[in-house]
């Protein structure tokens, strides 16, 4: 049977009854036609997730009762920051859909030189929002209980000067004219930071200001991919050599 999760922004406990937010009370009653007693799973973010009996099936105010919590380890011992360069359309929220299922612990959108979208503070304020919405959907229905850490969008230059370059961690871009495929690339910590360029992929500049940053240059084989594929394709590869697939 089908674990039915839901997100909520509150502390949760053992023995607590609480509502379920607005939005997860219809999609619970009205579209997935749940009733009074039946289970269903909540996650808050903390790690941990609470089995719970729901108590009140009106749409409008539907509550549940917490009745147990288990801490399932989900989250990879690889802990990948993906530095996505900004991408058209509806391409950003699969690539926080997809990055989201695949393991990634944190998102940093970033404008590069190439870059054809240029959010205000407004517009970017809302797209994180949203992005935020797109990443609790894809928890919701993978079975993390961490929530990737989504940060605003920022110049590229911005972002590496704010994150200087540690011991601690190891730092790809992904390009097309590198030299290195992972299967060489050597052991890698437990923290990586991968870039990733937009549609016109890195520019010089670019380049240049990653290679100060301790990044080296990875190539995912003799094709090009588009932005919303090579980064994903990347993860999945650093999954499967260092993290838990």
């Amino acid at each position: 049977m089908r674990e039915i999760r839901f997100f909520v922004d509150v502390p949760l406990a053992p023995g607590r009854e609480l509502p379920l937010p607005q939005e997860a009370s219809g999609h619970a009653l009205r579209v997935l036609r749940l009733k009074a007693g039946d289970d269903v799973t909540l996650f808050n973010g903390d790690g941990r997730e609470y089995r719970a009996r729901l108590t009140n099936a009106d749409p409008r105010a539907a509550s549940v009762q917490i009745e147990s919590v288990d801490a399932p380890g989900r989250e990879s011992p690889l802990r990948i920051t993906l530095i996505q360069s900004l991408a058209r359309g509806e391409k950003m929220d699969w690539i926080i859909q997809k990055a989201t299922e695949l393991g990634v612990a944190r998102i940093w959108p970033v404008v590069s030189a190439r870059s054809e979208v240029r959010l205000d503070s407004t517009r970017g304020e809302k797209r994180l929002d949203r992005w935020r919405a797109v990443a609790i959907a894809a928890c919701e229905q993978c079975a993390r209980n961490v929530l990737p850490e989504i940060s605003p969008p920022e110049a590229l230059a911005t972002s590496l000067s704010a994150h200087p370059a540690s011991d601690t961690e190891t730092r790809w871009m992904l390009h097309p004219g590198g030299t290195t495929r992972l299967r060489h690339a050597g052991s890698a910590t437990a923290d990586v930071l991968l870039a990733v360029g937009p549609e016109g992929g890195f520019s010089d500049d670019d380049l240049h200001a990653l290679r100060q940053a301790g990044f080296r240059a990875l190539a995912l084989g003799p094709r090009v991919l588009r932005t919303e594929t090579a980064g994903l394709a990347a993860v999945a590869a650093l999954q499967a050599s260092y993290g838990d697939f």
